[in-house]
């Protein structure tokens, strides 16, 4: 392969690892890593981080006069916050479902570990993965994070795109969780159908959701929410109005139950069946990449290059790379051993082995499908499954085996989603001409920053919210302690969960993502409503522009920021009683149909706002 001319040429010397790109990184990583939680608990997705944290640090840094190298370490810091906030919320929030409440040491050490896992696992890669692989691997998101840092000159006018949806996110987020000027999530009944419920929850960020994700995706969550509340929950209320007595897992009456009723107590054990079957069946499809990058994985750590290497292909040096993993690994079964784990060693080692594993697969599925697409919620529960039959069968059940197996399936879920980070990070800077061994270094100080504050949003959000409610259904955490507590337990209610799994196995023989589908089926039809309405918009404006547009993009991630810290914010007010103060609108004419409905006004503004602001200027 020839050389690749990078805009930044090797023999360039130029300020990359400063303190101020670092120091702006990590603030961008901690704040991203809040949003992204905020979000991933409410509808079980995350959106990628680098695009937006590049634009943020490149209107910054303009005026502190940063070169393209320190933008870039900027964002390879920051974007480490939404990956480590994706892994965390997909496994560890299980705790709290459970009632056994992790402390902020436990989350930081798991937040921790996993992530330096991650980023070091990924290490060996990136001279075949990034390298050589250069033409037949294009790391979507990589590239188009490269792109925005080589037009750095256009950074004050994307930048306002981020900066406008962040403003309109969280104002609008006040008004309708802060001062409660709105019912934020109005429904109607649909007469004729037993316990038929439509509703929508009107929010600008799922609005954004759905642009980011494109009409297709958005149509298959929307497809899945249509099959649970318009089939599953009329026919379960219609035949189990006749039942005198309470169906398991319910506790009460189905001829008592409303919708959300029966979406509690059946139809999310439905979903659950059909997200580990969407999970599986990607984790399937990927079997020949699996199998190939395990292989490049184990050689990676043997190819160490005794030449004089250029600047542009310097790693972290093997050997230090293997001390780290082994320090981890050491560090990681004395504190198993410290929180009262039997057989620390088992556990360890299943750890380091899933995490090797699965680390190496991420690195290369992100290079083809991009890190949005990566099934690490698949591989999470092949993990999961593993690890609580082998520690069944090593003799842990009930609550202690529970604690082991959801800690080493958050390590290494974590792990899986900063070694996708990585990989698109560094593939930005191969193109840029970034120097490797600092981006790395950046990588595993992003993790540090995002894993401090990480444990404190999940109890801000857990005191306001309540984790596993309605408002923050957190679904992967959710199937999460499902999985683990029905093999622990062995009682799953299978019937259910088949019914999901065969559901979404009809939805993959029409050649459909099944996962995506699953999803849908999974949390409240209300969520699925507004992203099917983005996703609407952004249909229209790519039929409109003809052209690739960011503008769209950039202001929907500014929206999605703005709307999630401002929950963080109104988390805090609820978490020290100032909430009270907020209420004044809620207390004045809340029966009106005004606060029913009235937020489908400045929702339908937004609407028009974000179509508006995608159009391509002729």
């Amino acid at each position: 392969m020839a050389d690749l001319k990078h805009a930044v040429p090797d023999n360039v010397q130029m300020k990359e690892f400063s303190y101020k790109a670092v120091i702006l990184g990590a603030i961008l990583a901690v704040i991203f890593g809040m949003a992204n939680a905020y979000l991933g608990l409410k509808v079980g997705m995350t959106v990628s981080a680098s695009i937006p944290a590049a634009v943020v640090s490149m209107a910054i840094l303009r005026y502190l006069k940063g070169t393209i190298l320190e933008n870039n370490m900027s964002q390879t810091v920051g974007s480490a916050g939404e990956s480590l906030a994706a892994g965390v919320i997909f496994t560890i929030p299980a705790m709290f479902i459970w009632g056994l409440n992790p402390d902020l040491l436990q989350i930081f050490i798991m937040a921790l570990l996993g992530g330096w896992m991650g980023v070091l696992f990924m290490i060996p890669l990136r001279k075949y993965l990034i390298v050589k692989e250069h033409y037949n691997l294009p790391y979507p998101e990589g590239t188009a994070c490269a792109e925005v840092l080589v037009a750095g000159q256009e950074g004050g006018v994307k930048a306002r795109s981020v900066f406008i949806g962040g403003i309109i996110g969280a104002v609008y987020k006040f008004a309708v969780s802060g001062l409660k000027m709105f019912n934020g999530e109005p429904e109607a009944h649909i007469k004729g159908i037993k316990n038929g419920l439509l509703g929508m929850e009107a929010t600008p960020s799922l609005l954004a959701v759905g642009y980011i994700i494109g009409p297709k995706i958005a149509a298959y969550m929307l497809g899945g929410g249509l099959l649970g509340w318009f089939v599953f929950i009329p026919l379960i209320s219609f035949f189990g109005q006749f039942a005198d007595k309470a169906i398991f897992p319910a506790a009460d009456l189905i001829k008592n139950m409303d919708a959300w009723g029966v979406w509690t107590n059946y139809i999310r054990y439905i979903g659950a069946g059909a997200v580990a079957f969407g999970g599986f069946i990607s984790l399937i499809k990927s079997l020949p990449t699996i199998i190939s990058s395990f292989k490049e994985g184990v050689s990676g750590f043997k190819m160490e290059n005794k030449q004089k290497e250029k600047r542009t292909d310097k790693d972290i040096p093997s050997k230090y790379v293997l001390i780290g993993i082994i320090v981890i690994a050491i560090f990681t079964c004395l504190w198993f051993v410290s929180q009262g784990i039997a057989k620390a060693p088992l556990v360890t080692l299943l750890v380091v082995v899933f995490s090797f594993f699965f680390v190496t697969v991420s690195s290369r599925i992100v290079g083809i499908v991009g890190s949005s697409s990566n099934p690490a919620s698949g591989m999470t529960i092949a993990t999961l499954l593993i690890v609580s039959i082998i520690l069944v069968y090593s003799g842990y059940i009930g609550q202690q085996g529970m604690i082991a197996a959801i800690t080493i399936g958050a390590i290494v879920c974590i792990g899986i989603c900063i070694a996708g980070d990585t990989s698109q990070d560094l593939k930005t800077g191969y193109l840029v001409g970034a120097t490797p061994w600092k981006q790395q270094l950046g990588e595993l100080i992003g993790v540090f920053a995002s894993a401090l504050a990480i444990g404190s949003t999940l109890y801000l959000l857990n005191d306001a919210y309540v984790i596993g409610s309605s408002e923050l259904a957190a679904p992967q955490a959710s199937l999460m302690a499902i999985v683990i507590k029905g093999v622990m337990e062995s009682n799953l209610p299978w019937g259910l969960v088949f019914t999901g799994a065969f559901s979404a196995g009809v939805i993959e023989l029409f050649g459909i993502n099944s996962l995506a589908f699953a999803v849908g089926l999974y949390l409240p039809m209300s969520l699925s409503t507004p992203i099917m309405v983005g996703g609407l918009v952004r249909l229209i404006v790519d039929k409109k522009n003809k052209v690739d547009d960011e503008g769209g993009i950039l202001f929907s991630s500014g929206v999605i920021a703005g709307e999630a810290l401002m929950g963080v914010i109104i988390a805090l007010f609820v978490y020290y009683k100032w909430d009270v103060v907020l209420d004044i609108f809620s207390n004045v004419y809340k029966s009106t149909f005004f606060y029913s409905y009235g937020i489908l006004i400045p929702f339908a503004i937004v609407t028009i706002f974000l179509y508006r602001i995608s159009r391509v200027k002729k």
